[in-house]
């Protein structure tokens, strides 16, 4: 029997149960009795680790000494299919991201500046003064139709409105139960009950999605346009190394990935951003005044700059992100780690959520304090939203970007205030984590500089 490092002894049935319906709280548990590392029984030992020193190894000996366990990702199978990005391992997953990477390129970001305005501003017209709305709903709105655009080109189609609808429908809140969450961890618990049950209705959702992109992709292949430079364009002309482009299987898989990944987080992170400036007065304070000494919110390389700005987005990344974990990796050859030797086969996991808890990286590290990020500059195994090392999140660039254009686009024009007093806390959201409860905020005027 292996020794592995601080393993939590309660059973395993009591660990997997914490683990679904509070992960976090679970986690913080753990780090305050065992440290830097402990073993969690989650129907098979897995190691986490939150030591920067720890992930930095994991991180930066990715294919050598660690690889992607082949069957662990299975969990985004369902939402995102076999041949996405996020589900492949070795190979396949690097030619995969080879095909994926050049629409995000960072310098082609500004591209997409004009459309993330003017879809706040379509979003930011419906709101009415001193009426509430859910942030939630309406970062959701917003960032599903920037994701839209950018994945689609600039055109308004009925086909374009259909998958927007289906992929509200695959991701509502109501639907985002424990039950879905066990289904998705346990497999043979995944059962057509018929159209109303939960996973008979995410099912006919899917399939209705499936089919809109499938169409869609059938339309691009029979009417090809090189002029158009949108992100399933340019999906469909780039080819590997072998020179084979993508099938139309794995374009679907990979839309449905950049889909559903590229507006879901985002929306939770635009969302917990607009709740702290507004629970804290000398946050959106130093903020407004950051936003209002800009002549031109269209420049956006100088927006991208903003000192402030860009601290509010980390610091609202780092308090509560959005993934709690890296993706795992398992051991390939015997490693020592924080004192232990860990033999080939053990499953790690980096702990996001524990490393951006840690007092002596983060002070405080309960309080939203942007400062923190003015003050120093923290290394990709201290700080990493995004996760880190071959498996770190493709979208990066965009997102922030949109983080940023998002929040100046609504600062820069309303005043808002925060309709919901009490304190949000965040829980898991599906595979990922989100405000406990809806946030309400109202438009007290247009904004006067």
């Amino acid at each position: 029997m292996r020794k592995l490092p601080n393993t939590v002894r309660t059973p395993g049935l009591i660990q997997i149960l914490h683990w679904i319906l509070s992960p976090m709280g679970q986690m913080e548990a753990c780090a305050k009795r065992y440290g830097d590392i402990f073993t969690l029984n989650l129907m098979r030992p897995v190691v986490f680790v939150s030591n920067p020193q720890a992930l930095q190894q994991i991180l930066t000996s990715d294919t050598k000494e660690f690889e992607a366990p082949s069957d662990w990702n299975t969990v985004f199978e369902p939402m995102l299919g076999k041949n996405s990005v996020i589900t492949l391992s070795g190979e396949a997953h690097r030619r995969q991201r080879q095909l994926l990477m050049p629409p995000f390129h960072g310098d082609r970001m500004k591209v997409y500046g004009q459309v993330m305005s003017q879809v706040t501003e379509e979003v930011m017209s419906q709101w009415q003064i001193d009426k509430p709305f859910s942030v939630r709903n309406a970062m959701q709105a917003i960032a599903l139709r920037v994701i839209m655009q950018a994945v689609f080109g600039l055109y308004n189609s009925d086909r374009a409105e259909e998958i927007e609808k289906t992929l509200c429908l695959l991701l509502d809140e109501r639907e985002n139960t424990p039950i879905r969450v066990l289904q998705l961890y346990f497999p043979a618990l995944q059962k057509d009950l018929g159209p109303q049950s939960p996973w008979g209705k995410f099912l006919r959702n899917r399939a209705k999605a499936h089919q809109l992109l499938q169409e869609e992709i059938q339309e691009r292949r029979e009417q090809p346009d090189a002029s158009r430079t949108d992100i399933l364009s340019l999906l469909m002309a780039a080819t590997d190394e072998d020179g084979q482009p993508m099938t139309d299987e794995e374009l679907r898989d990979e839309l449905m990935t950049l889909l559903i990944a590229g507006h879901e987080t985002t929306a939770t992170g635009l969302t917990w951003a607009i709740y702290w400036i507004h629970k804290l007065p000398e946050v959106k304070e130093k903020l407004q005044a950051e936003l209002d000494s800009l002549s031109d919110l269209t420049d956006y390389s100088t927006l991208l700059k903003l000192p402030y700005l860009n601290a509010v987005c980390c610091e609202t990344l780092r308090i509560y992100p959005v993934g709690m974990l890296t993706f795992p990796r398992v051991v390939k050859t015997p490693v020592s780690m924080c004192g232990y030797d860990l033999k080939p086969g053990t499953i790690l996991l980096g702990s996001i959520y524990l490393t951006h808890q840690r007092e002596d990286l983060y002070p405080e590290p309960k309080l939203f304090k942007p400062e923190r990020f003015l003050e120093r500059q923290f290394s990709p195994y201290e700080y990493l939203p995004f996760g880190g090392g071959v498996r770190r999140c493709i979208g990066t660039a965009f997102a922030q970007f949109e983080m940023k254009v998002v929040l100046a686009t609504i600062l820069s024009q309303l005043d808002l205030a925060l309709v919901t007093k009490n304190d949000i806390k965040p829980k898991r959201r599906g595979l990922v984590t989100g405000p406990h409860r809806p946030i309400e905020m109202a438009v007290i005027s247009p904004h006067q500089v």
